[in-house]
């Protein structure tokens, strides 16, 4: 169910590293959590984050909920589309992105929880 090509967190963002990029989105699990996404409040190019810290949120029909990075870097791309469309990851989460990150630390991603692991934790 989890993509094996992802990597996870347990505050369930995924992570897919593209060279020194790293990919973030949220979970089927998150999805399905949420509900009905109508709103998501990305941050701005060129902020620079924290592994575990907040970078925007996400509002469902149940509940405004925050955005964790995955890895510690710069943001270099923010996915204007869902300004417009916040429920595009309703529809495919895993292929829908939020933001890309230069990762200062990729090895940061050691501690991050593989599809298996993932897979563990949402049951």
């Amino acid at each position: 169910m989890y993509p094996a090509d992802l990597k996870y967190t347990r505050d369930h963002e995924w992570v897919r590293l593209d060279g020194a990029h790293a990919v973030v989105g949220i979970t089927d699990f998150a999805q399905k959590q949420l509900g009905d996404v109508v709103f998501i409040d990305l941050p701005e190019v060129g902020k620079v984050v924290g592994q575990g810290e907040v970078f925007g949120t996400i509002e469902s029909v149940k509940a405004v909920s925050e955005l964790f990075t995955p890895l510690s870097g710069e943001v270099v791309e923010v996915n204007g589309d869902l300004a417009t469309h916040p429920e595009a990851v309703n529809k495919d989460p895993h292929a829908t992105w939020m933001i890309k990150v230069r990762a200062s630390n990729p090895g940061e991603a050691a501690a991050l929880l593989d599809s298996v692991q993932y897979t563990e934790l949402t049951r």
